[in-house]
C-alpha cells in the first residue's frame, strides 16, 4: 500500500490540490515518522512541530481558497547551517547551541513563501567542515541503510531524513561535495548548482566561491522544482547568475541531445584510488549512458594534484575567521581547532595565491574541456563508511587524510564552480548505496537535470527505499 511518504514532493503537492490530503495530515504523517524513528538516525537537531503545524493550517486555507502556489503545504527541512530567524542554529557546535538568527537566510524566505513548511533543523558537522555528520550537540547522523555507517556530510542529517521518508526533500549546502557525498552515502539524489545560481545572503558570503545551497530530494524532478524556487539572485550578490531561459522543472521533462561526456576514474590525488565498488558503479554508469546513445570518452583526471594544498589554505582560512568568542575554542572538537589554528597561521598573501591558483588552474580546466558535454566520475571512492572510521584515531591529519580516502572527487567541482549530481545507480552485495556524479559546463545546470532526468527514466531508483524505513 502506498504511504504518504513515499510519494516524492511533486505528487504531494498534486494529492494536497486535488485535495485528496491536508497539508495538516501531511504535515503531521512526517512528524510521527521523525518522532518514531529519526532518533536512530540522528538526522534532526531540532524538530519545530508546533510552527509547522500552525503554517500547515494556513497552508489549507491558502489550498482551499485557490490562490496559493503549486507547492504548497509539502513538508521540508532546512540544514542547521541555515540562519533561521525562528529556530536555535547550532551549525553542529556546542559553542553555538544557544543562538538564534537574527534575520532568515535568502534561501529560506524563498522557499516560505513558496508554501513549503520546515518541520526543522537537520545534523551537520561543527561548522560543516567534515565529509561525515557527527558533532557534540546530538551526535552521529547514520545512513538508514545501515546504522552503523555515517551518513556523509556536511548535509547528512538532510540527506538521511529525505533516504528515510522524513521529509520528501530537503535545502542542503556543498562547499566541498557535501551535498552529492550524503547523497551517495544515503542512496539518493543530490545536486550541487553553478557557483552563484543560489544566493548566500542576506547574512552569509559567498568570499571563496566555493560553497553554495542545493537540493536533496529522492527525485530528479523534486530536487529540479526545488532548486528553481531557491535560484533567484538577492540584490548585492557579488556572482549572480541570471535565471535560465528554460526553468529546471521543464528541462527534465525534455530528452537531451546526443552528447560527448568524458569520463575519468582515477584521482587526481597521489596514492588514492577509487575502491571496487566505486569502479563498477561508475562503468555501470558509463554502459548506460552509452545505451542512451551517448559518445563515452577516456580521458585522464584533467585537475592536477597542486590544487589540494592551496584548497586547504583556502578552506582553513574561512573557518579561522569565524567570529567565535575566545571562550568558544575550549568547547570545539579537535577537528575544528585543527583547522582554526591552520587558517590561523595563513597570511593575506598566501590567501590571495591560493584563490589566484584556483580560479586560473580550473578556468584552464574547464576551457581544455571544451569538446565535452558532461563529464563522470564516481562520486566517492568508498562505501558509507562505519560511525567513527573518520576521527577514531584522534589525530586531525588522519582524520583529513581519511577524508581524502572517502572523497576524493567532489571538491573539485566546488573549485570550478561547475553545476554536478550524485545519482543513485548502485548498491553493493551488501545493501549499501554507491553513487555516481554527473557534472556539467559552468551555468549548465538545465543541461545536466536533462540528462540526470533521462539517466532516472532508464534506470529509476525511487522506489528503492532502506529497509525498516518503509
Amino acid at each position: 500500500m502506498t504511504q504518504l511518504h513515499h510519494l516524492d514532493a511533486t505528487d504531494q503537492a498534486a494529492a494536497l490540490r486535488a485535495r485528496e490530503v491536508s497539508s495538516v495530515e501531511l504535515v503531521r504523517h512526517h512528524l510521527d515518522r521523525i518522532d518514531r524513528i529519526g532518533p536512530q538516525l540522528g538526522a534532526f537537531v531540532t524538530v519545530t512541530a508546533e510552527r509547522a503545524l500552525e503554517r500547515a493550517a494556513v497552508a489549507d486555507a491558502a489550498l482551499a481558497a485557490g490562490d496559493a502556489p503549486p507547492l504548497t503545504g509539502v513538508p521540508t527541512a532546512f540544514k542547521d547551517l541555515t540562519f533561521t530567524r525562528h529556530t536555535p542554529t547550532s551549525m553542529g557546535s556546542v559553542a553555538m547551541r544557544d543562538f538564534v538568527p537574527p534575520v532568515d537566510a535568502y534561501v529560506v524566505g524563498l522557499l516560505e513563501r513558496a508554501g513549503l513548511i520546515s518541520l526543522g533543523k537537520t545534523n551537520t558537522p561543527e561548522f560543516g567542515l567534515s565529509s561525515y555528520t557527527d558533532n557534540d550537540v546530538v551526535g552521529p547522523t547514520r545512513t538508514p541503510w545501515d546504522l552503523a555507517r555515517n551518513a556523509g556530510g556536511s548535509s547528512g542529517g538532510a540527506a538521511a531524513a529525505v533516504a528515510a521518508g522524513l521529509v520528501p526533500w530537503a535545502q542542503g549546502s556543498d562547499g566541498g561535495g557535501s551535498i552529492r557525498i550524503p547523497a551517495s552515502a544515503c542512496g539518493i539524489f543530490g545536486f550541487k548548482p553553478s557557483r552563484g545560481r543560489v544566493s548566500a545572503g542576506p547574512a552569509g558570503s559567498d568570499w571563496s566561491g566555493l560553497a553554495g545551497d542545493g537540493p536533496l530530494a529522492r527525485t530528479v524532478r523534486d530536487a529540479a522544482a526545488l532548486l528553481e524556487l531557491m535560484a533567484h539572485p538577492m540584490p548585492g550578490d557579488i556572482r549572480p547568475l541570471p535565471d535560465p531561459p528554460v526553468g529546471y522543472v521543464e528541462q527534465v521533462a525534455r530528452p537531451p541531445r546526443r552528447l560527448r561526456i568524458a569520463r575519468w576514474s582515477a584521482t587526481h590525488l597521489a596514492d588514492i584510488s577509487p575502491g571496487p565498488d566505486a569502479l563498477a558503479a561508475w562503468d555501470h554508469a558509463s554502459r548506460l549512458l552509452e545505451s542512451l546513445g551517448h559518445e563515452v570518452v577516456d580521458l585522464p583526471n584533467p585537475f592536477p594534484q597542486a590544487l589540494e594544498p592551496q584548497f586547504n589554505v583556502i578552506w582553513s582560512s574561512g573557518i579561522a575567521a569565524a567570529p567565535l568568542p575566545p571562550e568558544a575554542e575550549a568547547v570545539l572538537r579537535p577537528n575544528t581547532r585543527y583547522w582554526r589554528e591552520r587558517g590561523g597561521r595563513t597570511s593575506a598573501v598566501e590567501l590571495t595565491r591560493a584563490m589566484q591558483f584556483l580560479e586560473l588552474t580550473t578556468r584552464q580546466v574547464v576551457t581544455d574541456l571544451q569538446a565535452y558535454d558532461a563529464f563522470l566520475t564516481p562520486t566517492l571512492a568508498l562505501p558509507p563508511q562505519p560511525v567513527g572510521w573518520f576521527n577514531e584515531s584522534g589525530d586531525p591529519v588522519e582524520d583529513h587524510h581519511r577524508e581524502l580516502l572517502f572523497t576524493p572527487y567532489t571538491a573539485l567541482y566546488n573549485m570550478s564552480g561547475q553545476p554536478a549530481a550524485s545519482l543513485p545507480l548502485h548498491w553493493t552485495d551488501a545493501g549499501l548505496p554507491v553513487g555516481v556524479m554527473l557534472a556539467a559546463h559552468p551555468g549548465r545546470d538545465g543541461l545536466l537535470f536533462s540528462l540526470c532526468a533521462q539517466v532516472e527514466a532508464a534506470a529509476p531508483w525511487h522506489d528503492r527505499r532502506p529497509p525498516g524505513f518503509d
